[in-house]
Parts: structure tokens; C-alpha cells; sequence
């Protein structure tokens, strides 16, 4: 069976000091939340290592990067490669995603060039695809995140299919407060599942606000196998909310 993993994407937000005040909260009460519910946190990467320092001695809570380079080291000014991720311990990283995409330059070649570095070092690769609304409105949701999918994991050996987790992220509903509807969103996830053979054990997470109030109704989906949050991942409370309500099914 998919692993149920519920991750917080917390973007270009919290402090050093900040990302303690937080695990310290959200620590409190992941004794309490489900155990069959993978829990992951990708803060930016000056926090990284205080997240590491809170994070200590449990394991219910794993660290997960935002990006990385494809290459283990050399002249690339500012980027982070997997070899230093993996040091720090992280277990997630996220590949792909569409403020990536969109404000950085990635693209679907580099996307699969991460997600083979991050396989290669021991990191999962969280693999974010989505549509913009242009492309809803004309009727190519489908056909555009089948061929992200399927460039993403390009010369990927089957069985490393499993490793690798695909967010589907509609690009409309992230951080609008808007939200595709629990039923669509699990036929799209379901074209993702069957877009090469090898997905059908692989983790797919629905992300576009996600929220304590809706995570049941997606989590009942067949095809929905947790989410990546972005907003909801910011307040420690609601976030522990978010994973309670996630096993509502």
C-alpha cells in the first residue's frame, strides 16, 4: 500500500527562532496524531539545521528540503546539492514545484535530473506537477500533468518507481484559498497513477489549499494518498489539525 504522508511546504517563511517556537508547539501534540500518517516538514534552508537540532531523537517527524541541484558539487552559486541535504538529514525533497517553475527556471528536464539525484542519495523526491486555469478552462489538465509525470521520471528503473512521491498541485488553487474538488482532483491523480507502469504503489499527495476543514474529504479518495500544504503548514495547531483530520476516513 502508498504511504499516507502528510508534508508542510512552509516556502520563503520562519526564521531561525521562528522554526523552533514551532516544532517546539507542533512536538507537543504529534504523540497524539495517527501513527499511520508519514509526517514531514520542509522549512527553508537557513532553518534547516535548527529544524535538524528540534527534530532529535524522535522519528515521527521528517525533515524535507524545498529544492536541490542535480549535481553533488562544483560551481553553481547559491544552490544546495543532495549530498549536503542528505548530511543534514533530510529524507524529503521537493522537485518541481510551480513557484519553481515559474520564478526560477525549472523545467522538465531538470526536474527529472533532481529526481535522480535525490533517488541516487537516499532522498525522496516529492515531484510536484499541475495546470495553470488556461490550461483547466481548455480542457488539458490531463493530458499536461501526464506528460510532467512521465518527463519527471524519464529513465527511472521501475523499481525505484516506488520511492519517488508525486504532489499534484493544481496551480490555480495554491495559496488562493481556492481548492479543486476532492472528486476531480482524485480522477486527475488517478491518470498520474497509470501514466507509466510502477505507480501503483507510489505516494500521491494532493496540494492547493488543503486545510483542516477539507482533508478528510480528499484523504477518502482512492487515489489520494496524503497532501503537500503550504499555508495550513505555517501555525503548528492547525497543522496538527490537518493530520487528526487526514485519518477521518
Amino acid at each position: 500500500m502508498p504511504t499516507t504522508l502528510i508534508a508542510g511546504n512552509w516556502k520563503m517563511h520562519k526564521t531561525i527562532a521562528e522554526t523552533r517556537a514551532f516544532l517546539a508547539a507542533f512536538l507537543e501534540r504529534v504523540p497524539h496524531l495517527p501513527a499511520d500518517i508519514a509526517i514531514a516538514i520542509a522549512p527553508p534552508f537557513t532553518a534547516l539545521s535548527a529544524a535538524r537540532e528540534a527534530l532529535a531523537g524522535q522519528t515521527r517527524v521528517a525533515l524535507a528540503a524545498q529544492t536541490m541541484h542535480w549535481e553533488p558539487s562544483g560551481a553553481y552559486t547559491g544552490e544546495i546539492s543532495a549530498p549536503m541535504l542528505a548530511e543534514l538529514g533530510v529524507r524529503y525533497a521537493i522537485v518541481g514545484h510551480s513557484e519553481r517553475r515559474m520564478y526560477c527556471g525549472e523545467t522538465d528536464r531538470t526536474v527529472n535530473l533532481k529526481t535522480q539525484a535525490a533517488l541516487a542519495h537516499g532522498i525522496t523526491p516529492i515531484v510536484a506537477v499541475g495546470e495553470s486555469l488556461e490550461v483547466r478552462e481548455a480542457g488539458g489538465t490531463d493530458a499536461l500533468v501526464v506528460a510532467q509525470v512521465r518527463a519527471a521520471l524519464h529513465d527511472i528503473p521501475p523499481d525505484d518507481l516506488q520511492r519517488v512521491v508525486i504532489a499534484y498541485e493544481p496551480i490555480w488553487a495554491i495559496g488562493t484559498g481556492l481548492n479543486c474538488d476532492a472528486a476531480q482532483a482524485d480522477r486527475v491523480m488517478g491518470s498520474i497513477r497509470t501514466a507509466i507502469p510502477g505507480l501503483a504503489e507510489a505516494s500521491l499527495l494532493y496540494g492547493g489549499s488543503m486545510k483542516p476543514g477539507n482533508a478528510a474529504a480528499y484523504m477518502e479518495r482512492p487515489n489520494i494518498n496524503g497532501g503537500l500544504i503550504g499555508g495550513a503548514s505555517l501555525d503548528p495547531y492547525a497543522f496538527a489539525d490537518l493530520i487528526q483530520n487526514a485519518s477521518l476516513v
